[in-house]
């Protein structure tokens, strides 16, 4: 983890979050993911002839990756449905560092030493006061929580596919590109179908937020590719989720959520525990 790939890595942290939050102001879910999602396709369009075609090697990832957002982005509409951002995000995010480490572990051989198990527990503890602390007797939502740590889930596992993808596709800025125009098909296909003759006059008005969404979106995590191709899977994903801390500020200055101090001390926790993780490596 140079000084280099570390700014870049946080830069994608803050950058992933703001895609985040303008996903979530949309009112319509699938308004504004068809936005952010078709804005990526256009992005990766627009890019592919410029940069260099994906190794042969890299497409079973690609496509197995495409498959995979397309499951996340299903949970994350969910999510935030369900959810307050400033609950949601913290889960989503938080929990994939802890999936990823494992998966690392099987399938690219970077084991972690204690300093990385000790960062796992210490993570799982602050998401559980993320998810139930300040509660204040009402009960747990958990539904809105099971759609986190699945989406969780999903991250993990497209993280580890793309670490292994971009690495055999001997171009980073490639892989984006067409991992972007692949999977940015079937979010506004599906929305078509949905919306009929109405999709123009439903997407025109969120249009100024959901564009910008899309760029913060395709820049992001064209950052956390490009870092993966020059450090380990499990310290990439760790430091890219302090976009949590990000995410709960948003969540309290902008979506005027009750975050509350036991939330922020669990929140602080889970960004501890992934500093713990990244210090393994």
């Amino acid at each position: 983890m140079t000084p280099l790939v570390t700014a870049a890595v946080l830069l994608a942290a803050v950058t992933h979050a703001a895609w985040n939050a303008i996903a979530h102001k949309i009112p319509d879910k699938l308004v504004g993911f068809t936005l952010i999602s078709g804005g990526g396709l256009l992005i990766g369009l627009a890019l592919a002839p410029f940069v260099a075609f994906p190794a042969g090697e890299a497409w079973p990832y690609l496509l197995a990756s495409a498959a995979t957002h397309i499951v996340y982005y299903a949970l994350l509409m969910r999510s935030f449905r369900l959810g307050d951002f400033g609950q949601a995000y913290p889960i989503a995010r938080g929990s994939a560092p802890l999936v990823v480490t494992v998966l690392a572990a099987v399938f690219a051989h970077e084991v972690p030493d204690g300093w990385g198990a000790a960062g796992i527990a210490v993570s799982c503890a602050g998401l559980t006061g993320v998810a139930l602390w300040g509660l204040r007797g009402h009960r747990p939502n958990w539904a809105a929580i099971g759609a986190a740590l699945a989406t969780g889930l999903t991250i993990a596992a497209y993280t580890v596919v793309d670490g292994l993808g971009v690495r055999a596709s001997g171009s980073s800025l490639g892989y984006i590109a067409w991992l972007m125009a692949v999977q940015g098909t079937v979010v506004p296909a599906y929305a078509v179908t949905r919306l009929r003759g109405r999709t123009a006059a439903v997407l025109r008005p969120h249009l100024g937020l959901g564009l910008p969404g899309a760029a913060l979106s395709v820049m992001a995590y064209a950052l956390v590719l490009w870092a993966q191709t020059r450090a380990d899977l499990a310290p990439v994903a760790a430091l890219r989720e302090s976009s949590i801390i990000v995410g709960a500020a948003i969540g309290a200055v902008f979506f005027k959520e009750r975050f509350g101090a036991p939330r922020i001390a669990a929140a602080a926790l889970v960004v501890a525990g992934i500093g713990l993780m990244l210090h393994a490596h």
